[in-house]
């Protein structure tokens, strides 16, 4: 525009901070703001001098020196009107601009009916002004439309007339306090038109100061749309209480989903109040060890942002365990982004326990409860299907009763039953769970062992099966002996379906019962393995036998005075064809054979008549310890035994100490106290040896009767050569030393391992350092040179 028009006006719109919102082509012309650039612009940068918007908000505008387009200034007038938003709260403010000489402006202009009236008609939703009598000065069209009231009726109306009854007293009410108290209100209520259509509206105002009276000022908007939302939502919220599934939305928050709804079914199927589920993730009710591979499919469908159906297992608040059908549906906002998971459940425990139990009459064997023909056909398929995948070992066994048709002769059917099931209960109890067990007919089992390490791991194994057998089986008073002959092949050296594995491990079965029973392989690299090892458990036989075991006795040595202070007795196999032999070459396969208790007898004698030598050669007060497994002491009569021993060698108390690694001893804590009391009474120390190589439990280690504890090799070499320390080595020793226990350090190698011993307290010293083991002339030879007494 060329020039400034005294009677040019413009109205737009601006959020709470006076920032333009709308810009029409009026206000274009007038001040130079394009559409496209004004909208985000502050009101007052229109203003020409300082002008703040809080203090023009608190005016209502006024009469301004102001900036037009070109550059010009000129003097107008600012209108500033309150807006309000759908729920009744302040939101933005309508500007009404009007350029008028001041002496030239009435009061009619001054309240700004002309400019008003135009910015007004702009707005969304109804805009009224009252005066103190509820009547209409000032209205929109979007009013006369509500209404369905010409200008003059709406002229010769009052507000409350547009109201329903009941709603009249509350807008008189708020009317009064708009003019009396200043306040600025809001109401829901419902506008009738003068049809009776009734429309649900918020209606808010607020006192506008004009020519020296005041006036209410307001705004209507129509919430139709809004009710219906919230009547929906409210039909939707019964609807998923009433449901008989459980429900359960989540919203998506990084890599956690947090639920923000559960529906009384949840509650029900899962034990939790709504109040201990919100804001969880659902993860909490995993139940553990279960179903991992279901658990995945959901993180990958939840990562992927799509549906997925599963069923496994969760756990309710009480701790029970239930199969959960669950259905999970993603959630998107109007941009298409995933906002909120819908999960829907159902407690399908019952159903899964009918079709288990259905199954299990199917697959399984009705009287010893294995797996039957069927499911052993299947579970050999699936086991050598994913051997073939993993390049893993699979082992299939076959086990068949010697002289079972005996024992139904002499002893009738039903203690053949009873055999078949005491059978079937060892055998399962001596496999894992990954592992078949089934009954293929008759007296005749098969099992079929996954993911073998090694051969030796499964003749070990199918030893164990035959030990596991041989125990008699208690009926009527009477012990049936029980015995067995196993066959076994393997996948792949032996067969590459299962079918043909069953064939092999039959004829290998066939073979060991020609043989007089026992295990046999089908291959002849495994035939070798188990040749081998009967050698060696004859060789062990013979061994004892003729005298081709000795013992060696390893000294322990004071710290700081470097005197002998004990021994270690150690057991050696002078083997005819193998020479010299350590204990870990062939306890393990004494253990497995049985001949560990008379090994361990004989290394008793052999201890405890060194121990007598020493005494008649007037060496007193030099103790010997002598290692134990877990298979001697926990036998009947053990302690007996070495009191029984003590008694005839006449041998002092505490010269005889037992060695227990200290693991084991807390794997049993019952047996620990009650083998340390029993030994205590006897007259025997016990010596806790790899001290700190597991988990220690102090209060357990207080409650037994203990001489010594040995540091854990682990801890001693540790200690660096250049004489850095060991902390776990420094720790055991004050542990050790706050029970009261005596600390020896073994496996001494290094001068800076006997430095570092010695200065952080360490009472004994035992190692190659000091000495070898020795034979007992050794240990004579030694002691004399010494002048030990």
């Amino acid at each position: 525009m060329s020039t400034i028009e005294p009677s040019a006006q413009a109205c737009f719109l601006t959020d709470d901070e006076g920032k333009v919102v709308t810009w029409n082509p009026a206000c274009a012309d007038l001040f130079g703001w394009t559409p496209e650039s004004a909208p985000g612009r502050l009101l007052t940068e229109l203003v020409a001098g300082e002008a703040r918007w809080p203090a023009l908000a608190a005016t209502g505008g006024g009469r301004l020196r102001m900036r037009f387009a070109g550059g010009r200034e000129a003097d107008a007038t600012l209108g500033l009107l309150r807006q309000y938003g759908a729920g009744g709260a302040p939101q933005g403010w309508s500007a009404s601009i009007a350029i008028a000489p001041a002496d030239s402006l009435s009061e009619a202009e001054r309240i700004g009916n002309t400019p008003l009236a135009e910015v007004v008609d702009l707005l969304p939703g109804t805009f009224y002004a009252l005066n103190r009598e509820g009547r209409l000065l000032l209205w929109n069209h979007n009013l006369e439309r509500l209404t369905e009231m010409t200008p003059d009726e709406l002229a010769a109306a009052r507000v409350t007339d547009m109201l329903e009854p009941r709603e009249r007293a509350q807008a008189l009410e708020n009317i009064r306090r708009v003019f009396h108290e200043g306040a600025e209100v809001s109401m829901e209520i419902s506008c009738v038109s003068r049809s009776g259509r009734e429309t649900p509206t918020v209606l808010g105002g607020a006192r506008v100061a004009c020519n020296g009276d005041h006036y209410l000022f307001g705004m209507g908007i129509d919430i139709s749309r809004r009710r219906e939302k919230e009547r929906q939502l409210r039909l939707s919220e019964r609807a998923l209480h009433a449901a008989s599934n459980g429900i359960v939305i989540t919203r998506c928050s990084g890599r956690d989903n947090i639920i923000e709804y559960v529906n009384p079914a949840f509650e029900h199927i899962a034990g939790y109040a709504a109040d201990e589920a919100i804001g969880r993730d659902p993860r909490f009710m995993a139940a553990p060890g279960f179903d991992a591979h279901e658990r995945s499919q959901v993180r990958q469908a939840i990562a992927e942002r799509r549906q997925v159906s599963v069923v496994f297992r969760n756990m309710r608040k009480s701790g029970e365990i239930f199969w959960n059908d669950l259905r999970i549906t993603p959630v998107r906002d109007e941009h298409g982004e995933v906002t909120h998971f819908i999960g829907i459940l159902q407690d399908v425990t019952a159903i899964k326990q009918r079709t288990e139990h259905l199954e299990h009459e199917v697959n399984h064997d009705p009287l010893t409860g294995l797996a039957n023909r069927n499911l052993l056909w299947d579970r050999l398929d699936h086991a050598v299907h994913l051997a073939q995948r993993h390049g893993a070992m699979v082992a299939v066994i076959l086990v068949d009763l010697d002289n079972f048709k005996a024992i139904n002769d002499t002893f009738g059917h039903e203690a053949g039953d009873v055999v078949l099931k005491v059978v079937a209960r060892r055998l399962q109890a001596a496999v894992r769970d990954s592992d078949t067990v089934a009954r293929m007919s008759g007296d005749e089992f098969v099992l079929v062992l996954v993911d073998q390490p090694s051969v030796r791991f499964t003749l070990r194994m199918a030893e164990r099966l035959r030990q596991a057998l041989v125990m008699p089986v208690s009926f009527g008073g009477n012990e049936i002996p029980v015995g067995a002959s196993l066959g076994v092949a393997v996948f792949p050296q032996d067969g590459t379906v299962g079918a043909e594995l069953v064939r092999c491990a039959d004829m290998a079965m066939y073979h060991a019962k020609g043989n007089g029973g026992g295990v046999h392989f089908y291959s002849a690299e495994m035939r070798r393995a188990s040749e081998q090892r009967a050698a060696l458990a004859d060789g062990i036989r013979s061994a004892l036998e003729h005298d081709e075991l000795f013992l060696l006795f390893q000294p322990r040595m004071d710290a700081l005075g470097g005197q002998v202070r004990g021994f270690e007795a150690l057991l050696r196999w002078r083997h005819p064809r193998h020479g010299i032999m350590l204990p870990a070459a062939f306890l393990a396969e004494a253990e497995e054979s049985g001949k560990m208790i008379d090994i361990g007898n004989w290394v008793l004698d052999q201890a405890c008549a060194f121990l007598r030598e020493l005494r008649q050669l007037g060496y007193t007060g030099l103790p010997v310890s002598v290692n134990v497994s877990h298979r001697e002491y926990s036998q009947h009569g053990f302690v007996s035994g070495i009191a029984a021993r003590i008694a005839r060698y006449g041998l002092a108390p505490g010269s005889l100490e037992i060695e227990i690694p200290e693991g084991d001893l807390i794997r049993n804590p019952v047996l620990g106290r009650e083998l340390s009391t029993q030994l205590r009474e006897v007259g025997v120390a016990l010596s806790l040896d790899e001290f700190g190589k597991g988990m220690s439990d102090i209060a357990f280690l207080r409650q037994l009767s203990v001489r010594q504890v040995k540091l854990s090799k682990a801890a001693v070499h540790e200690i660096a050569a250049e004489g850095s320390g060991s902390p776990l080595a420094k720790t055991l020793i004050d542990l050790g030393h706050n029970l009261d226990l005596a600390v020896v350090g073994e496996a001494v190698e290094t001068e800076a391992q006997v430095d570092f011993l010695r200065s952080h307290g360490c009472d004994q010293l035992q190692g190659q350092w000091f000495s070898e083991p020795l034979a007992p002339d050794a240990v004579r030879q030694m002691l004399d040179q010494r002048h030990h007494v």
